[in-house]
């Protein structure tokens, strides 16, 4: 399975509008709840819930919050980019710029794992992250993604 395989064009928001981490949370669960056909406020509980635990801002201008939902029809991934930085509780302190929103059934935490294990692994790359940041459309985001994708 592909990153591309569970990221749909329609769930990458090039710029995001939002200069919080809530607003953040929703505006990149609103074209998921639409493509899923999942209640919107559910999906936004589920990920505020998991960010209580403890910010998935995982330093160096990434955040990559995640959840599990009983109903949801398959894993789904949504893509925002910041364009001013968000103070997202980052571990380093620092704004996050590149976001990667991962929702996934109870039942598949082998898959929830190793999807968090390979957006991890593709943005430790400098040069990926430095593209991604300076991708202007969700086509541009779609074409940098699909240039490092491969199966995990």
């Amino acid at each position: 399975m592909k990153i591309l395989d569970l990221l749909s064009k329609e769930a990458i928001i090039a710029d995001l509008n939002a200069t919080d981490k809530k607003g953040v949370i929703e505006e990149l669960i609103a074209p998921i709840s639409r493509l899923t056909q999942t209640d919107q406020k559910d999906l936004v509980r589920v990920i505020m819930n998991r960010e209580r635990l403890g910010s998935t801002g995982i330093g160096e201008g990434i955040g990559i919050p995640h959840g599990k939902l009983r109903d949801l029809p398959s894993l789904i991934l949504g893509f925002g980019l910041s364009r001013k930085g968000i103070d997202f509780e980052s571990i380093d302190g620092q704004p996050v710029y590149i976001f990667f929103l991962l929702l996934t059934p109870e039942d598949s935490a082998g898959l929830h794992l190793k999807l968090l294990a390979r957006i991890s692994r593709i943005l430790k790359n400098d040069l990926f992250r430095q593209q991604l940041r300076e991708a202007q459309t969700a086509d541009e985001v779609y074409a940098v993604i699909k240039s490092d994708d491969e199966d995990f």
